[in-house]
Parts: structure tokens; C-alpha cells; sequence
């Protein structure tokens, strides 16, 4: 399975991991009141408009616990920071690489599992908040832009969900931020093809926490297809495979397979926040743990 590295325009590449190639410190921006009077009152209403809502229905921060809101402008800044460079992300995933190092599939992924990124796409997963939808929303786009620079003529697959996990939660976690993304890049479509390939897709019913490598790449192997009145409308096309977590990369690999299948050109993926590898350390190991449990 191989695929065309993900080489947006110069200026416009994704940066290596940060863990690996840690980037120059920045110094800070601060935004001032707005200059217009009209976005100023708009800024106004909508504070208020908030804060009516929080006292018909109090929240709190998914990431430090501070009342009324589902995510509190400190924690939304901090989320911005760790999502605000997208970086390629696929040599921590076994399943995307060969024995010999050789990239199967490029990923890049908008930040790292880890703080106000991991704790906010788990709640939103959990419950799917408005709030959390937008600002998670936001940073997959700047994964898309990333991955597609001036690329209009590539199209956003996204993963299927489980029926389990479907009915558990209500909704696709990925289907959301899509609709989100679709705001921020005008003129990437979304090609929603891919589904579960009926009895090898119950095999994912159970979800794929705890699983290892080897366990998990068994698991997905042959439970994806692409629809067959989609065919005509994949194949011969560039698509960019869109996904929440990365983590062994298995699913994105099924993903990859299924559309290639049909005749489709793929030339990456993107997600919202890749793991570290196990072998990362302590650190790294906990947050891939972590990871698993949005698998379900």
C-alpha cells in the first residue's frame, strides 16, 4: 500500500513531530477590544448570551472544571497552542510503516494526545458539546490545510463509525468536526463512502481497547468497503482519509486498502491527534492508553 507523500506548496508543509524537533519558543500574542464598535457589541451580546445560557444550564470547563462554560477561554487558548502547527505524524504508527522505515501511508495530524487536546476530544466524543465541536472543528481544519495546501481538487474521506459505537453515542464523532472543517476550507468536498463491511465490520463491535498491534491490525483487516453506488464517484479521485486518533494506525491502513479497492487515489490522511508510541516513554505510553478509550 503505497501512497503519494503529502507535499503541500513550500511555507505550507507540515513541521516535523514536535516531541521529536521541538519548535523555537514564541512569543506571546494578546488581542486587544475590538476597534469596531459593531464587533464590539457583538462580542458583548454574545458574552451575555452566554452567560444567560450557563444559568439555564450550568457547565463546566471539560478541561479544569470552571463554571459555565463546556470550554473556558484559558483552556481554548491552550487548545489553540497545542493544535496551532500540524505536524506529519505517521512514523509513530507501526501499521503506516514498513520494516524498512518506508512511509506507507503520510499522516499528518493537527497535535499531540496529550492536555486540554486529549481531555476535550474525549469529552466531545462522550457528548458531542456545541462548544467543544467548534474549537476542535477549527484545528482539524488547520490539519486539512495543512495536508491539501492548494490541493481543491483532493476530497475528505472519513471513517465510519461502528453501529455500536453509533448508537451508543448518537452521533459520528468525525461526521461532526467534518461539518465544521467544511466552514473553514470552502471547496474541499467530503466524500462519505466508506462504510462497515457486514459480518468482518462486527468484529469491531467490541471496540479495540487493550488491543496490541498485531490484535488491532487483525481486528479492522477486511472491515471496510466502499459503498457500490459510490464507486463511479471515488474512483480516479485524490482523497485525503480523515480520522479523530491516531494510534497504531490499523484503521486508517483498512481505511487506505478499502479505497484503493475502489479505485480511488489515496495521498494521506489527517486526524486530530496522534499518540505517542509505546516505546516513547512513560509519558507517551499513557497517553495511547488514553487514546484507546475514545476507540469504543
Amino acid at each position: 500500500m503505497t501512497s503519494p507523500a503529502l507535499l503541500p506548496p513550500p511555507g505550507r508543509r507540515p513541521r516535523a513531530d514536535p516531541d521529536l524537533f521541538p519548535p523555537p519558543p514564541r512569543s506571546a500574542r494578546h488581542r486587544s477590544r475590538r476597534g469596531s464598535r459593531l464587533l464590539r457589541l457583538g462580542d458583548e451580546l454574545s458574552g451575555a448570551a452566554a452567560d444567560l445560557l450557563a444559568l439555564a444550564v450550568p457547565v463546566d470547563c471539560v478541561c479544569c472544571g470552571a463554571e459555565d462554560f463546556e470550554l473556558c477561554a484559558a483552556c481554548d487558548r491552550h487548545l489553540r497552542r497545542l493544535t496551532r502547527d500540524p505536524f506529519r505524524a505517521e512514523t509513530g504508527a507501526p501499521a503506516l510503516m514498513d520494516i524498512g522505515g518506508r512511509v506507507l501511508l503520510p499522516v499528518v495530524a493537527a497535535g499531540v494526545y496529550r492536555e486540554e487536546l486529549a481531555q476535550a476530544l474525549l469529552s466531545f466524543k462522550r457528548h458531542g458539546q456545541r462548544q467543544l465541536r467548534s474549537s476542535l472543528g477549527r484545528a482539524l481544519a488547520r490539519a486539512v490545510l495543512a495536508a491539501a495546501g492548494e490541493d481543491r481538487a483532493v476530497c475528505l474521506v472519513p471513517v465510519p463509525t461502528s453501529s455500536a459505537a453509533y448508537l451508543k453515542r448518537g452521533f459520528s464523532p468525525v461526521h461532526l468536526l467534518l461539518a465544521e472543517v467544511a466552514r473553514a476550507t470552502p471547496g474541499v468536498p467530503v466524500a462519505d463512502v466508506l462504510g462497515k463491511a457486514g459480518r468482518a465490520g462486527l468484529r469491531l463491535a467490541g471496540g479495540q481497547k487493550g488491543l496490541g498491534r498485531g490484535a488491532r491490525a487483525k481486528r479492522v483487516r477486511g472491515s471496510m468497503k466502499v459503498c457500490r453506488r459510490a464507486r463511479a464517484r471515488i474512483a480516479g479521485r485524490r482523497c485525503i482519509i480523515v480520522d479523530d486518533v491516531l494510534t497504531t494506525g490499523a484503521t486508517l491502513a483498512e481505511a487506505a486498502r478499502a479505497l484503493h479497492q475502489a479505485g480511488a487515489i489515496v495521498t494521506g490522511a489527517v486526524v486530530l491527534a496522534a499518540t505517542r508510541p509505546p516505546d516513547a516513554g512513560a509519558a507517551g505510553a499513557d497517553a495511547s492508553g488514553a487514546a484507546e478509550a475514545t476507540m469504543t
